[in-house]
């Protein structure tokens, strides 16, 4: 990361454990700062009197009620790769763990299951963790959406229902989803369509829309529709595509979106790209770069019935922080934890900060279901 102080911030309804690094063993109370330095105490929320300790990768968890100290040192758990078939269509997904609360894990635009490589085996020591290929992206199939005659395939409506038999069919049970961007708006339109399915959402940058119909003024709204026809329906899409689709190109666009650019390795620009070179990705492309309609966060938000956690890197470009802390305003929004010099990728780009905030939260709510059951 770029740094790695931050003013301290206020957080009145999310209850976090101390932690601090295994290196230096400082802790501060008190006050909360997020950062790859360290996380430090604030208010637990009043329905939940204890919070047992925990563990996370490369720091140290300890509880804010018996405040023991406890190094994890447990090896990675192995991550495997599967397929499923969705309607007959074939859709990849990694999954390890084999205890705990149910995750499942939304990539955004463009990306893959992949995205979330440097999280699925921590998180595993302690849950059971999916990481799924939304179908058009990845290794999943790639169907056409021409043959789909007027009716847009690969909207909101699709993945969510997707993410809610991948519950029923795979993992077998309720589970939290846990969004990155695009994937945030996947993840509240499943918990909206199917509630029972769905224990907890945490949006991470979650994407705005700002493209969407609704958000552009009435007069531009035509051109705006005439530009994706001639994407859609001629060879400059495709020829955008070709000029977008090469190492060089997502090289630069994830420097972008990335603050510590460092993160931006030969891998991850592979695991972007090889993906999209797959027959059918660019027709996906153009399909969704194309898709202005369906809903928006602040239609979604007052609809679902699990609590949601909102988490945003402020150093988002694509996302800025200044239009989407409106959404912590929402009743369904338990708080809104704001990550210092992180981009719009914060689970890959700072997992040490991402995976302890996952932890806690899934470890609250299933804490509390259990209590209430």
């Amino acid at each position: 990361m770029a740094s790695t102080s931050a003013p301290a911030l206020s957080l009145s309804k999310l209850d976090f454990p101390f932690l601090s690094s295994q290196r230096n063993m400082r802790i501060a109370p008190l006050s909360l700062t997020f950062s790859k330095g360290n996380l430090h105490q604030f208010q637990m929320p009043g329905r939940i009197s204890k919070f047992d300790g925990s563990r996370s990768n490369g720091f140290v968890l300890f509880s804010s009620v018996n405040g023991q100290i406890e190094a994890n040192n447990a090896p990675e758990v192995q991550v495997q790769s599967s397929f499923w078939n969705w309607k007959g269509y074939s859709i990849r997904y990694q999954h390890a763990g084999n205890s705990g609360p149910a995750l499942v894990l939304v990539h955004g635009f463009g990306a893959n299951s992949d995205h979330w490589r440097k999280n699925i085996s921590v998180l595993a020591r302690a849950h059971r963790v999916y990481s799924i290929d939304l179908i058009g992206y990845g290794y999943s199939d790639k169907p056409n959406p021409r043959q789909f005659s007027e009716s847009p395939f690969y909207t909101f409506d699709t993945w969510a229902t997707q993410i809610n038999e991948f519950c029923i069919d795979v993992v077998k049970d309720e589970a939290f989803f846990i969004c990155n961007s695009i994937g945030g708006l996947v993840g509240l339109q499943a918990a909206f369509m199917e509630p029972q399915i769905c224990k907890g959402l945490m949006l991470i940058n979650i994407s705005l829309r700002m493209l969407h119909i609704k958000k552009q003024p009435w007069f531009g709204r035509s051109l705006i529709k005439s530009f994706q026809n001639l994407l859609r329906n001629t060879a400059v899409g495709k020829y955008f595509f070709k000029t977008v689709a090469t190492p060089e190109s997502v090289r630069n666009i994830l420097r972008q979106c990335y603050h510590d650019t460092s993160q931006v390795t030969d891998e991850l620009v592979e695991k972007i790209l090889l993906p999209g070179l797959e027959p059918g990705a660019v027709d996906v492309f153009l399909e969704f770069i194309c898709y202005s309609d369906g809903p928006l966060p602040e239609e979604l938000l007052p609809k679902v019935k699990c609590p949601v956690l909102i988490v945003w890197g402020d150093k988002d470009p694509w996302e800025p922080i200044e239009l989407g802390r409106a959404y912590g305003n929402f009743e369904s929004v338990e708080d809104f934890v704001v990550l210092p010099n992180v981009g719009h990728c914060p689970q890959d780009e700072a997992p040490d900060l991402v995976n302890p905030l996952v932890e806690s939260f899934v470890a609250r709510h299933a804490a509390l279901s259990s209590s209430i059951s």
